[in-house]
């Protein structure tokens, strides 16, 4: 992952300089004043990994425990310390937005205090999520509308079930996107004798977008990039059929179905190209003839290079010569296409 992210960071830096195009009304600032990973080699000074492990631990995806963990965020580290060796860095909104929701108990969440903002970024319902905060502004609470660059906490190192070491301060740092409305409802029905103490907002009902390439490419190609391009370009682990005709996804995110003439009273289903982490970044409308299987959930096909590549989240895998979704799967679709 290092060596890739330092050739990537490398040619966005020689483009920009040869074109003189940088920062050109970007989308999004950073969360911190760390900004190492627009440097050259910058990675190592801008992520920090978990206690013992390469910094590289520290990003976005199947990256801890010899690929086998997921982590669904970028750890930021810490710029600034004060006499006691807690991080004295702002964390601010990386683009307009209103808040969504804010954790301001420790205890309830293995990202300790925390704060989400919703933003609307070329079409695309958009969440960004600042975790383990030492402190989160008290004029903030679901429905405040913030500014890019507004401050909005402290970096800290709050958790539920642990504390963070003051070497290991930073921030926890998220682009999401919400799954479910009837997530609470989806919850109640399914995880019985588990608590939610997040209603919509709990983290299995939200799906992380790797936010390296996010920051790049807004900064240094700033004018041909867009948000819901990008997200539709994302690689897919595998494509599976869904025997349902409307679900919130399809309301929220509907750049990612492809266009199509068929009448909506013809739609028996649709065909989901899933991300390794289950992003359902194209979604194709089927006819009852064109479906090719009568279960409600059918997987079609799966991408072997994207597995070994990804194999972190488990959505499928290889059993007795042949691929199946795993319960996992399963529970995730279930959630992605419920409706009460």
């Amino acid at each position: 992952m290092e060596k890739s992210f330092q050739k990537y960071t490398t040619i966005l830096c020689l483009v920009t300089l040869l074109s003189e195009s940088i920062a050109q009304n970007p989308r999004f600032v950073l969360p911190t004043s760390n900004d190492w990973i627009y440097k050259p080699g910058g990675l190592e000074h801008f992520l920090v990994g978990t206690d013992g492990k390469p910094y590289t631990t520290g990003g976005f995806g199947c990256v801890r425990t010899d690929g086998l963990q997921f982590h669904e965020g970028v750890d930021i580290k810490y710029t600034s310390l004060n006499s006691k060796g807690e991080p004295t860095d702002p964390v601010v909104a990386v683009a307009p937005g209103v808040v969504a929701y804010v954790n301001s108990t420790p205890g309830l969440s293995t990202y300790g205090k925390y704060i989400l903002i919703q933003h609307k970024i070329d079409g695309v319902e958009l969440y960004s999520l600042y975790a383990h905060l030492a402190k989160i502004e008290s004029n903030l609470r679901p429905g405040t509308p913030v500014s890019a660059g507004q401050v909005i906490g402290l970096m800290g190192r709050t958790a539920s079930t642990y504390r963070i070491p003051k070497e290991r301060a930073h921030l926890h740092f998220e682009f999401t996107l919400l799954v479910n409305d009837y997530f609470p409802i989806w919850f109640k029905h399914n995880c019985p004798g588990e608590r939610n103490d997040h209603g919509v907002w709990n983290g299995q009902n939200l799906l992380g977008i790797n936010p390296i390439p996010i920051f790049l490419n807004d900064l240094y190609n700033t004018h041909a990039f867009n948000l819901a391009d990008f997200l539709k370009n994302q690689p897919q682990l595998c494509r599976v059929q869904v025997r349902c005709k409307r679900f919130p996804w399809l309301k929220r995110y509907p750049f990612f179905i492809k266009q199509s003439n068929m009448p909506e009273e013809l739609i028996a289903g649709y065909e989901l190209g899933l991300t390794f982490n289950g992003i359902p970044v194209e979604i194709v409308p089927k006819t009852e003839h064109e479906l090719v299987s009568p279960s409600k959930v059918h997987l079609i096909s799966v991408n072997e290079t994207e597995f070994q590549k990804n194999p972190c989240v488990k959505l499928v895998r290889r059993h007795g010569g042949k691929w199946q979704l795993t319960q996992a799967g399963y529970k995730h679709v279930a959630l992605l296409t419920y409706t009460p």
